[in-house]
């Protein structure tokens, strides 16, 4: 018998939720297959069958909460014999049809090569993917052997499904712009009643439902208890600014193109900010710090956690020591982090490690908020939209693209003047962007 057992999951992480058995008892598993999903507060974990064989116990059912090393179930790697003595059972019923057809000679020569054929109807099977990827490649309509697999031992994974849509899709979307010259352009106004959202309440309410009850999952459940950590174990406080965007938009407005020619990355608003922050945190360290007992730990670099939004719910995986990053290698690292947060990819040393962390809500259309500490750090950078706002101007009224900006920060041991002063000098900098290049 090979145990079965939870895998390290991380720092930190002691325990784990099964959300799903993807195998059942006394069922086949073949090496590299995933057989059960554990869900962290941080990430999803598919833990793989280390050898061919059958499931013959499952120690524990869905939703039971398991420390690490602890034993999910046993694989009988001896049981692989039986699926193979089914095979020859399944060979006797090509001679069958041969005795049917005795007069028509030359069509039963035609069919002993289908029969044949069988051998190669093995080949599909040869892909090796877990069962949320073949449900996934039903679904969409893919053919798994085109999916390149990513996991162990080339093990097509469920976000491999996820990403090759994703390819497809966008591919489709370049070739789509040939389609609106067409006439169906008049047909563009039906659109706005076409959100598919909204068809799911109809359908609760058809079943006379007027309220759906829902369990948190483990990852929901642990972001609760971190926000209400947050709060409860600092002292929370929150200042505001607002920025004048017009120097940053008309600085990206004149290189973005070149960049995105040059470097392959689309410039965006956030690697500004993040290099403002970096600056600011270099002039007020304890911005950048953390309280460990009654000791302050002081962080000469910065990890900086950027907020995205997944369909799992919030993550805020982090670059690494992003002070020491020019604006165009962060604006990659920002899409790469991104784009594997919500593709499901990311790794542990991902989640782990950050020392500052900034939240954009103005992607979303938000004008001002608080946000909520991520503990145990000491701060975080609220954006906000950008909104072409009436503000005086060397006493005249001009119209200008303007931001706010939050910061929430740890009252214990940030006073105010410190924070104050960071968000003056993220203001500063972002205001003149030529003395981000000041150091």
């Amino acid at each position: 018998m090979i145990p079965i057992k939870v895998p390290p999951l991380g720092e930190s992480i002691v325990e784990a939720t099964i959300s799903r058995w993807l195998k059942r008892e006394g069922e086949a598993v073949t090496a590299g297959e995933t057989i059960v999903e554990l869900e962290t507060d941080k990430v999803t974990v598919e833990v793989p069958a280390t050898t061919s064989g059958v499931l013959v116990r499952r120690a524990h059912q869905e939703g039971d909460v398991v420390a690490l090393g602890a034993l999910l179930g046993e694989l009988d790697e001896s049981a692989t014999v039986k699926p193979a003595a089914s095979a020859p059972a399944a060979s006797p019923p090509p001679p069958a049809p041969a005795t049917p057809a005795p007069e028509s000679r030359p069509a039963v020569e035609a069919k002993p090569t289908p029969a044949s054929s069988s051998v190669p109807v093995q080949a599909p099977e040869e892909v090796r993917a877990s069962p949320a990827a073949r449900r996934m490649s039903a679904e969409e309509g893919v053919d798994l052997r085109t999916v390149q697999g990513t996991g162990r031992g080339g093990v097509v994974s469920k976000p491999d499904v996820v990403e090759h849509v994703s390819r497809t899709t966008s591919a489709a979307s370049t070739a789509a712009p040939p389609a609106p010259s067409a006439p169906p352009a008049p047909s563009a106004p039906p659109t706005p009643r076409a959100p598919a959202a909204p068809t799911s309440p109809p359908a609760a309410a058809n079943n006379g439902t007027r309220e759906t009850r829902e369990k948190m999952s483990t990852r929901r459940k642990r972001i609760a208890e971190h926000l209400l950590e947050s709060q409860h174990a600092t002292a929370h406080l929150t200042t505001f600014n607002e920025i004048d965007m017009t120097a940053v938009e008309s600085l990206r407005g004149r290189v973005k193109e070149r960049i995105e020619k040059e470097q392959g990355v689309r410039l965006s608003f956030m690697p500004f900010f993040v290099r403002a922050a970096c600056m600011a945190l270099k002039q007020f360290p304890v911005v950048n710090a953390r309280v460990d007992g009654d000791h302050i730990v002081y962080h000469h670099y910065v990890n900086l956690g950027i907020a995205v939004a997944s369909d799992a719910g919030l993550v805020v995986p982090n670059i690494k020591d992003a002070d020491r990053k020019g604006m165009v290698q962060i604006g990659k690292d920002i899409v790469e982090v991104a784009k594997r947060a919500r593709d499901g990819k990311l790794v542990m040393d991902d989640l782990t490690g950050g020392t500052f962390t900034i939240t954009n809500g103005g992607v979303f259309g938000s004008l001002v908020s608080t946000p909520i500490i991520n503990f145990p750090q000491a701060g975080i950078l609220g954006l906000h939209k950008i909104q072409d706002r009436p503000v005086a101007i060397d006493g005249k009224v001009e119209i200008r693209p303007m931001m706010y900006v939050a910061l929430s920060y740890d009252h214990r041991i940030i006073d105010g003047q410190q924070a104050v002063l960071f968000l003056v000098r993220v203001k500063e900098l972002m205001e003149d962007p030529a003395l981000m290049v000041i150091d």
